[in-house]
């Protein structure tokens, strides 16, 4: 039986940014992973769906200019596109794999069981450890209703090689509203069916509205307050009926309705670690409730966003708190999040939904900028910008409405964690003529509004 000091459960950012932080303090460490190496987000999630959009955002921006400078059509070639996808995303576990090795990580293959506290198997062999970090991610949730063979997920769709004609989407998240985007800038047929009557529920509606606003004028169908109740195979296509009566011919169902912890199969009952599908429980150094096995990234029952860069900031901390047992607790700044629908719809902070709730605490200000710095923002009109402050003026939070939503508010979340205000702004100087400027122009005055 091999022995290390951690084994990490997963081969994502919510784990080998911790491993090589260990590795380098002179741990011994290992990898278990039984799908790609790499994880969800770098195979098929956030890296696949940025390389493909990227072509879209460019052909948005484009149309704006036409008859104004821009003359002719732009065509995207989803083949070609996806060609190229695979080609590229296609290496990364490889490539990772390789600097895994140059690391001087063991990776170890299959899917890990847990037989106590202090050893795993995986596959014939065992190994042990005197701490464990999961971070195996989440799970995509399907529907448990007749014709349910016939549903795609997300990783499906990152994989088409050509975009059926007609394609509806079961839910109105993030993965829904971004993945219609796509398909309508295509000329694509689209239903969206959720059974709530909004979409994009945990970002500003005023935002989620102007989406659902241009997805109508693009064609696309919202089935709201809908349950889907079956699916039928016809003999050209599927028909989606819902408890309310709805019938919809469509090409390609896609279901995205949630995600749920990918716990399966490592058998944490029976070492007592507690969990539901929200996620495994931790407490605030990221322990389960069994002390030397630590939870990482999305397979936590954690209400701030799961992202990404949370997954990496988790990551790294646990290392830390591994390597210093005395080490504070975990402590959480301000987390952007970035939907990529087209145009972007960016948050951080304090939601604009919780300071309308709360009037007496907070300021919200809203800036229709994309009438004003249309010369500036590449001549999008529809931009806008929610600030919200608190009594003793302070940033607290931030919504961005634009294509460059991701830049703005990288910068509005720098100064929310810094506590900056007008003074220290004005003491700095901004490149000029850009959008980080008139973003900046925009917020000063707002600090001293009475």
């Amino acid at each position: 039986m091999k022995t290390y000091d951690v084994i990490f459960i997963g081969s994502g950012h919510a784990c080998w940014h911790g491993a090589l932080i260990l590795k380098m303090m002179g741990k011994r460490v290992a990898l278990v992973e039984r799908d790609l190496v790499g994880g969800t987000c770098t195979n098929y999630g956030c890296d696949a769906k940025i390389l493909l959009d990227s072509p879209f955002e460019l052909k948005e921006a484009l149309e704006r200019y036409r008859n104004i400078g821009i003359t002719g059509e732009s065509q995207i070639d989803w083949k070609a596109l996806m060609q190229y996808k695979k080609q590229y995303i296609g290496a990364l576990p490889a490539a990772l794999e390789g600097l895994f090795s140059q690391f001087g990580f063991d990776l170890i293959r299959g899917e890990a069981k847990f037989l106590d506290n202090t050893t795993i198997r995986v596959g014939e062999e065992t190994y042990s450890a005197k701490h464990f970090v999961i971070g195996t991610g989440q799970t995509y949730i399907p529907l448990d209703i007749p014709g349910k063979e016939y549903f795609h997920d997300s990783r499906e769709f990152l994989d088409l090689d050509e975009i059926p004609e007609h394609v509806t989407f079961v839910g109105a998240g993030i993965i829904s509203m971004e993945f219609a985007s796509l398909c309508l800038a295509l000329g694509k047929k689209v239903d969206i069916v959720t059974n709530t009557n909004a979409t994009l529920e945990q970002h500003p509606q005023a935002y989620a509205e102007k989406i659902v606003e241009k997805m109508k004028a693009q064609g696309a169908n919202f089935v709201f307050d809908a349950t889907v109740s079956e699916i039928e195979k016809t003999e050209t296509a599927y028909r989606l009926k819902t408890k309310e009566g709805a019938n919809i011919e469509t090409d390609y169902i896609l279901v995205a309705v949630g995600r749920r912890a990918n716990v399966d199969g490592m058998d944490l009952d029976k070492i007592g670690i507690e969990y539901s599908a929200r996620g495994i429980k931790v407490d605030a150094h990221l322990r389960t409730t069994v002390k030397n096995i630590y939870a990482s990234g999305d397979v936590i029952d954690k209400r701030i966003p799961k992202l990404t860069p949370t997954a990496e900031f988790e990551s790294n901390y646990i290392a830390l708190d591994i390597l210093n047992p005395l080490n504070g607790k975990i402590c959480y700044p301000a987390i952007p999040n970035l939907v990529f629908t087209l145009p972007r719809i960016a948050q951080v902070g304090v939601s604009v939904a919780e300071a309308e709730a709360h009037p007496e605490q907070y300021r919200v200000e809203r800036n229709a900028v994309g009438t004003t710095m249309a010369w500036l923002n590449k001549n999008q009109r529809d931009e806008h910008f929610t600030f919200i402050f608190d009594q003793k003026k302070k940033l607290v939070g931030a919504a961005v409405f634009s294509d460059d939503a991701g830049a703005y508010i990288d910068i509005l979340t720098i100064i929310i964690n810094q506590k900056l205000g007008a003074q220290d702004l004005q003491k700095m100087i901004f490149s000029f003529p850009t959008q980080t400027y008139g973003l900046i122009s925009s917020l000063i005055p707002l600090f001293l509004k009475k």
